[in-house]
């Protein structure tokens, strides 16, 4: 059952989303009350939650997968992207905001960032934080996602090869690489 032996296994638990039986985990517990947060609180319907999405980065002849916690869509094109992982919000927003702009060719509008205690949301084009904390993630009713465009805005080669060098710096390279649930590298 243990995965990672980074992680004190608790036993298991039953995923909100899916009903599948995960390890019990800290993290896959505010992963879980994060999914809760998302559909009881904010109204998204758990058809438009993606959760685990694989996003493979390319740098340099090399090349890692790397796990997005929830993806959320509206209208056949993503909304919001959250990340999350323990510790430091500040320390991720750079790297978040670059996940964001790899993970489809478009921009995805907004990313939170959080530890599940605290967030940041982010506006993915401009890396302006609007908000800070839990409270602040926009609901499917919130004028900022329903003011969103319907063709969400395309990311140009050039900033999305940036990006991912950005995003590889910061959670592959310095990953410890024995955390096979945030990535996994292959040269």
């Amino acid at each position: 059952m243990e995965k990672n032996p980074h992680h004190l296994v608790m036993g298991e638990l039953t995923d909100y989303l899916s009903g599948e039986i995960l390890p019990d985990t800290h993290d896959e517990r505010y992963r879980q009350k994060l999914a809760r947060l998302l559909v009881e609180t904010l109204g998204y319907d758990k058809a438009d939650i993606e959760k685990n999405r694989e996003v493979i980065i390319r740098v340099g002849g090399r090349r890692a997968t790397l796990k997005i916690d929830f993806v959320i869509s509206r209208q056949n094109s993503a909304v919001m992207m959250i990340k999350y992982a323990p510790g430091s919000l500040v320390t991720r927003r750079l790297s978040n905001i670059a996940l964001s702009r790899i993970l489809f060719p478009y921009q995805i509008p907004v990313v939170v960032t959080t530890n599940g205690e605290d967030a940041e949301v982010i506006c993915g084009a401009t890396g302006v934080v609007k908000g800070q904390g839990l409270r602040d993630i926009p609901g499917i009713e919130d004028p900022w996602v329903q003011s969103l465009p319907q063709l969400p805005e395309p990311v140009s080669p050039q900033l999305a090869d940036k990006a991912a060098k950005i995003s590889f710096a910061c959670w592959i390279d310095g990953a410890c690489p024995c955390d096979s649930d945030i990535c996994t590298l292959q040269d």
